[in-house]
This record gives structure tokens, sequence and C-alpha cells, in this order.
């Protein structure tokens, strides 16, 4: 895809880090999904891993579909939320399957809210239209 011209003949690049983060997440929930179902004999660890797993490869999928949706910073911004969000709550549920302390569990909960919040992000920005297209380029 193009740069898309802003007002003042300056151009918005192309999101580099926000792909490359999403790719890097599915590298990892493919690595984890295949260690669970070749080299992961204990049933629970199975289970946190591909629970893991089930989130994490969809909201991959998700962020190259926002990005071909629409190059605004408000979009990008929720992307990054659900990103982060997926692989902290992914990244746990596999700490936890290969014996991290029950501590860890913790931070679940964190992933979890910040995928919900960049949905909610998003929603509103896409009923807001262009209007917050501009903001913070």
């Amino acid at each position: 895809m193009k740069d898309r011209r802003l007002s003042g003949g300056k151009t918005m690049e192309r999101p580099r880090y926000l792909p490359a983060f999403a790719a890097l997440n599915a590298i990892v929930a493919l690595a984890f999904g295949t260690f669970a179902a070749h080299g992961i004999h204990d049933p629970q660890a199975r289970e946190w891993i591909m629970t893991g797993v089930m989130f994490q490869l969809p909201h991959v999928a998700a962020v190259f579909g926002l990005l071909a949706w629409r190059n605004a910073m408000m979009v990008r911004r929720g992307a990054w939320a659900i990103s982060i969000g997926s692989f902290i709550f992914a990244a746990d549920l596999d700490a936890l399957a290969l014996g991290a302390p029950r501590v860890v569990a913790a931070f679940a909960p964190i992933g979890g809210s910040l995928m919900m919040i960049g949905w909610l992000w998003l929603a509103v920005t896409a009923l807001a239209g262009e209007r917050f297209d501009s903001l913070g380029e």
C-alpha cells in the first residue's frame, strides 16, 4: 500500500513495528501450539497452551485486517492494545504450562483487559469515522 498524503504535504508512513510484532506473535503461537500437540503430555498444561493459541492467532489475523482497513493512528493504537494483550495473555498461559509459579496467572487478566480495551477503542474509532484519523499524526 502507498503512503497517505496528509494536509501540508506530509506523508504518513505505513506502520512497520506493529505488523512485525503481530508476525512474531503468530510465530510464538504456532511454536507453542505445535509443542503442545507433540511435546506436552500433561493435559492441564496442554489445555493452557491451546487456550493461549486460541486467543492469540485470531487476534494476529485481526491486526493485519485492521492495518488493511485503515492506516490511521487511532486504528493502530487499538491494534497495538490487541496485539500486546493477546501476547501477554498467551505468554502467561504458556509460562504456567512450562511450570511457572501460579502467581504468574495474575498477568492473564492484564492481557485480556488490553484486548477488550483495544476492541472497545476500535469500536469508538469505527463509529467516529474519519474524524479521529488526524489525531496523533
